[in-house]
């Protein structure tokens, strides 16, 4: 008796997974670092808004090694279908990370607003959010790409954390500049501007990472491709039913197909097979399940295949 699924490690995938946790943790790090530094010295409350961000996303990089490790592990009699549920529950806990750095960057900018604001020197500051801006830039291209690749919502989520944060920072520098040669409270602004930004992209990835957990379906075009892809394989009169879930960040589909009912068992049983092979190399499905139903009279039946090339 069977009790766990049957997979084969993918190592490639694998290896994007540590490229990308190794990417999110020493790039998120030095910004967080360097900025919480600048900010210190240059007073800043607008690159102090983005230095917490930077530090909430040294959180989620630690949560994300960890969910991500759980997700890679193969499947086992607690988990008989694997681990992949663990990976929208990443993609959750950095919305999270993302939501209570909004919050801790719009409390700072309140306060410094209501105390009237303060004029920053553009020198330090501009310096650090230029260059965070730059690298942030490089980790959203190449967390995107990854992301991509295997179809990961954390690294999505990851993704556009990297590309928000290159907003925040442009937000941040224009903040300091404006201090100094408009007014000073341009700088709270700008802080305030960075809590709203992070806030808004906290609140797409929550939405998106939650779809994923809660057995959300597919889209209508991918709903059509998995149809298509079944009705092409030769013997398959008719594809009636496609049902589809999410479990985790990939998906799980639900098939009933018409065959010929006076084939034998042995080349239905070949036909529901080669559907469900052919279901599960669409890029986004993990696994089909093939329900296989006689000809309808009504159904104007193809003629059948003979049984050696079924």
């Amino acid at each position: 008796m069977q009790w766990v699924r049957d997979i084969t490690p993918d190592a490639a995938r694998q290896h994007l997974y540590r490229r990308a946790i190794l990417i999110t943790l020493i790039g998120n790090l030095t910004l967080a670092v360097g900025k919480g530094i600048a900010a210190y010295y240059s007073d800043s409350v607008a690159l102090y808004a983005d230095a917490v961000n930077s530090a909430s996303d040294v959180l989620y990089s630690l949560l994300m090694i960890l969910g991500l490790w759980m997700a890679m592990q193969p499947p086992d009699l607690s988990h008989p279908q694997g681990h992949s549920r663990f990976e929208p529950l990443v993609g959750l806990a950095v919305a999270i990370a993302m939501t209570y750095a909004g919050y801790e960057a719009g409390r700072a900018a309140i306060e410094r607003f209501l105390s009237g604001g303060s004029p920053v020197e553009p020198g330090l500051p501009t310096l650090v959010l230029l260059l965070s801006g730059a690298l942030k830039a490089g980790m959203y291209f190449m967390m995107r790409r990854i992301a991509l690749s295997v179809a990961s919502p954390a690294l999505a989520a990851t993704a556009r954390d990297n590309l928000s944060d290159v907003i925040t920072s442009g937000a941040a520098f224009l903040g300091v500049y404006g201090s100094r040669f408009l007014h000073p409270l341009l700088d709270p602004v700008a802080g305030a501007l960075v809590a709203l930004w992070i806030f808004r992209a906290a609140v797409e990835a929550a939405h998106e990472n939650l779809k994923y957990l809660t057995g959300a379906g597919a889209s209508p075009e991918l709903r059509e491709e998995i149809a298509a892809v079944a009705g092409k394989v030769p013997g398959v009169l008719r594809v009636h039913q496609v049902i589809t879930e999410y479990v985790g960040p990939q998906l799980v589909a639900d098939l009933h197909i018409n065959v010929d009912g006076h084939i034998s068992l042995d080349a239905a049983h070949h036909i529901a097979d080669t559907v469900q092979a052919a279901v599960e190399a669409v890029h986004e499905v993990d696994r089909a399940y093939i329900h296989v139903e006689p000809c309808e009279k009504n159904i104007v039946a193809k003629p059948p295949l003979p049984i050696e090339n079924l």
